[in-house]
């Protein structure tokens, strides 16, 4: 082929790119063979994501490094927040200043009171009381705001195995890899509520996030089977998956914290193993 045509065609293929920011990646290189994170910058705030078919906005967030909330402010989207496919969230914008409509007074100024009302010749009737029909109860749904809050969590391990690769912001290793056999259990940190389950972030595989609080997420990556649905409350210690090697080289569990969309280092949170 002609370098004429190879110009050409770059410019076709180049001009079809889809307008995804780029995702985090992992590689083989982490302490012991478990694997990191290629270094990337800890919020992408250039270009936009075009959602897709099983995305949520918490996994968006993850994706980019954003704190779910400040992404919703940045695309005018509200609580329950929920996304269509084919729907553009844009990085590249600050968040909207949430300003509060200030509620008129129902009371006149002083010099404006007027007249007290005269008392009527005969006290109205009293209504019958009406029976009232409690409301239906709806599940929790992976976009509310249950469970709400911003106080602290309390966690404990995911997984029993020896953990293979720890943190480090520097390298870009955002959470711990824990070793295991197939089909080894893994288990919810803390409770909460599944707001992702599936497996469109590169690098992660079968993947878990879930939401303790209005601050506070975790996620579980690589896992074989997911035995939670999105939307699902879970409890301290629930069985949520089975260990596994999507998206990664080895049986493994790739454990992550995120307090107002920024890492946290689990080992800062986890309690000391005896």
């Amino acid at each position: 082929m002609s370098y004429r045509w190879l110009a050409v065609l770059a410019m076709l293929t180049g001009g079809c790119a889809a307008s995804y920011a780029p995702v985090v990646e992992y590689n083989a290189s982490g302490p012991r063979g478990g694997g990191q994170m290629s270094s990337r910058p800890s919020q992408i705030t250039q270009g936009s994501h075009v959602v897709v078919r099983g995305d949520t906005l918490f996994s968006i967030a993850w994706r980019y490094g954003w704190d779910y909330r400040q992404l919703a402010a940045a695309n005018g989207i509200r609580a329950p927040f929920t996304i269509h496919p084919g729907q553009r969230i844009h990085l590249d914008r600050q968040p909207q200043q949430q300003v509060a409509t200030p509620t008129p007074s129902t009371r006149p100024p002083a010099s404006q009171t007027p007249p007290p009302a005269t008392r009527p010749s005969q006290p109205p009737q009293p209504s019958p009381p009406v029976a009232s029909t409690p409301a239906p109860s709806q599940g929790p749904s992976a976009g509310s705001s249950t469970p709400s809050g911003t106080g602290p969590v309390t966690w404990r391990w995911p997984a029993n195995g020896q953990v293979i690769s720890t943190f480090s912001q520097r390298a870009g290793q955002r959470g711990i890899s824990i070793a295991g056999r197939d089909g080894d259990p893994v288990l919810a940190a803390s409770d909460g509520v599944v707001v992702y389950r599936g497996n469109g972030l590169t690098g992660y595989g079968n993947l878990l996030i879930i939401k303790h609080n209005d601050r506070w997420l975790s996620a579980y990556a690589h896992n074989d089977e997911m035995l939670v649905r999105e939307g699902e409350p879970v409890r301290a210690g629930q069985r949520i998956a089975t260990m596994g090697a999507t998206g990664t080289f080895r049986t493994q569990l790739h454990f992550e914290v995120r307090r107002d969309g920024q890492p946290v280092d689990p080992g800062s949170v986890l309690p000391r193993r005896s």
